[in-house]
């Protein structure tokens, strides 16, 4: 799988890539990572990629030349790109986008900078748009790499055991159960006694308790939904 990140500032997002699963994931030919600046583009005599917001307003805005002109030439060179935006104003991105999306043979993200892009440009290129969160960030090379990495790790073959995947958080409804590893006693805090049984039946009994506390304390409109579901199945 291929991801292109359409950015100003690709230092900003390489290093991310240099260590652990990802750089593992790139070395087997897993996932490749490249990138687009639409300063290249730009066909102002200093390469400008912003200008005033037309109406008044405070800062400037991602004009509308250097990505369409870059993005053009990503859907020229490859029909079956999948554009997304990253940007506060959109839906917020999920578990069960990650997964969809993770299907897809090429992904690009569009960070946008300033006060944001044209809304032309959005208009125009975006097969999806994403927020991952009610909250403003400096530029969307952050939330790209969110996504991405969301993503990546549902490729096959990202991850050396995709089991893990199945228990994590947001498969369900229900936030996962807390994680523990040895030694079982770590300055008087213990692992719940149960782990150490070896009675699975009792562990995922534990474990689903366990979660739906985590749930009802952290996210209730979660376990609202878990119980709902349960609830419509009986």
């Amino acid at each position: 799988m291929k991801f292109t990140f359409v950015t100003l500032f690709k230092n900003l997002i390489d290093g991310y890539f240099q260590d652990s699963i990802l750089k593992r994931a790139i070395e087997s030919s897993i996932i490749e990572v490249g990138y687009l600046n639409p300063r290249d583009f730009s066909n102002s005599r200093h390469k400008k990629v912003d200008d005033a917001a037309v109406g008044g307003g405070a800062g400037m805005v991602m004009n509308p030349q250097p990505l369409f002109e870059a993005l053009n030439y990503l859907k020229t060179s490859d029909q079956d790109i999948h554009i997304v935006f990253l940007t506060p104003v959109a839906k917020q991105f999920n578990q069960k986008d990650a997964k969809r999306l993770a299907k897809k043979k090429h992904i690009a993200f569009v960070s946008g900078r300033y006060e944001g892009i044209d809304e032309r440009v959005v208009e125009k290129y975006a097969d999806e748009v994403f927020s991952i969160g009610d909250y403003i960030l400096t530029g969307g090379e952050l939330a790209s790499l969110v996504v991405c990495d969301a993503v990546s790790r549902n490729v096959n073959g990202v991850l050396g055991n995709s089991d893990s995947l199945m228990i994590e958080s947001f498969e369900s409804e229900l936030l996962e159960a807390p994680s523990f590893s040895k030694p079982q006693n770590y300055e008087n805090n213990y692992v719940p006694s149960e782990y150490l049984k070896g009675n699975h039946s009792k562990i995922r009994l534990l474990k689903l308790a366990l979660s739906e506390g985590k749930t009802k304390f952290f996210r209730p409109e979660q376990l609202l939904k878990h119980k709902t579901r349960k609830s419509y199945e009986k």
